[in-house]
């Protein structure tokens, strides 16, 4: 008898399976051989040295990019285009807005971030976003305004993506204590270290900070030529800087501005404005009314009398100086026959209150008598009785 083997049978493979298998191998090839590249090995080595590292890559920064949850579609178009320019970040989910925000210093520490940028959404209209040395501080809270996205603005820039950008800062940036953190901070957070795996080795492009109307515009060019040509590339935004801490995400405030005012408040002082306006309009109509002069230009009455002809002039003078005196007999009368009415009518009310007077005592004579008679009538009564 033969003994029986199990065999099994190998299907045979297709041909893309073939071509996959062996563009793994050359891309695995060619990873080790990148790897090993810069690594120059002895030919004698003890096992307890360590093996030799690349030193190019010296500044590891690692942004972590994440949003809180009720953000707009436009602040999410926004937080994605600056993903794009930092390609030194890494992401996270949406965060809860239950949660405080002493947790993103844990997920800083999970993901071995040291800055961190952080979205805020209120109302679905208002942004606000972090910038925050993560573990140490300080971070600083800013309100994102006059956002314009890569999609919205079209414009004409096409810049290498991962390229390392030139950083432009105002003057006066370094006139000012609280500028001078903030510009420390957009540099370690915005700068893209150098030797970086996910950069490119290219300068082609320049992301400018300039404090105006005490705020930060943040604007992003491509170079264009080396003699100074710039074509915007986008996004832009304005920062309007609140607070500055001296923690990450908590601590006391070192630096508040004084000229904020919350976009809440803003359009509650813009409704009030609205609806004052016609009660505004109406108050404006009284009070020119009210303070209106009576005679506006003071006339000389005798200027014009030696213009013309004189005897014209006289008799028109003459005339006028009737009409006068005819107007003034008139108004005298008008207020003497005013008086007498007044008079008549005083008059009047007087004999009417005299006369219900009169009316009054009548009445109370002739219920006094009867009083009195009935009385009589009553004792009368008792007195027939009594006998």
């Amino acid at each position: 008898m033969k003994a029986k083997l199990d065999v099994k049978k190998v299907k045979p493979k297709n041909k893309k399976q073939k071509e996959k298998a062996a563009k793994k191998r050359k891309h695995e090839d060619l990873d080790a051989s990148s790897e090993d590249e810069g690594i120059h090995l002895k030919e004698t080595r003890t096992s307890d040295e360590p093996v030799p590292k690349k030193t190019k890559w010296v500044n590891k920064q690692r942004v972590l990019v994440l949003c809180a949850r009720g953000i707009n579609h436009r602040d999410r178009h926004l937080m994605k285009d600056l993903k794009t320019l930092m390609p030194h970040h890494r992401s996270e989910p949406k965060m809860e807005r239950w949660k405080t925000l002493s947790v993103v210093n844990e997920m800083c520490e999970m993901k071995h971030c040291n800055k961190v940028v952080l979205f805020e959404g209120r109302r679905k209209r208002d942004l606000y976003m972090w910038l925050a040395n993560a573990g140490q501080g300080p971070s600083v809270k800013f309100l994102i305004e006059n956002i314009n996205t890569m999609g919205e603005m079209k414009l004409t820039g096409n810049c290498l993506r991962g390229s390392r950008p030139l950083l432009s800062f105002d003057q006066n940036f370094t006139k000012h204590p609280h500028l001078a953190v903030i510009k420390e901070l957009l540099t370690q957070t915005f700068g893209v270290p150098n030797h970086h795996p996910k950069s490119q080795p290219f300068v082609d492009r320049v992301v400018s900070f300039t404090y105006l109307d005490n705020r930060i515009w943040y604007r992003h060019f491509q170079i264009l030529s080396e003699d100074g040509g710039l074509a915007e590339v986008g996004p832009r935004f304005v920062m309007n800087p609140i607070k500055i801490f001296e923690g990450s995400f908590t601590g006391d405030p070192i630096w508040e501005n004084p000229n904020y005012q919350s976009p809440a408040k803003h359009r509650q002082l813009l409704r009030k404005s609205a609806k004052d306006k016609y009660l505004n309009k109406q108050q404006q109509k009284v009070d020119q009314e009210v303070n209106a002069p009576k005679v506006t230009h003071d006339f000389d009455p005798h200027a014009e009398v030696f213009q013309g002809d004189e005897q014209s002039k006289a008799k028109e003078l003459l005339e006028k100086e009737e009409q006068r005196e005819a107007q003034e007999q008139e108004r005298q009368a008008i207020e003497e026959e005013h008086k007498r009415m007044k008079k008549k009518e005083e008059m009047r009310k007087l004999k009417k209150m005299a006369q219900a007077k009169t009316k009054t005592g009548k009445k109370a004579l002739t219920n006094g008598k009867k009083k009195a008679i009935k009385a009589k009538k009553a004792k009368a009564k008792v007195d027939e009785d009594s006998e």
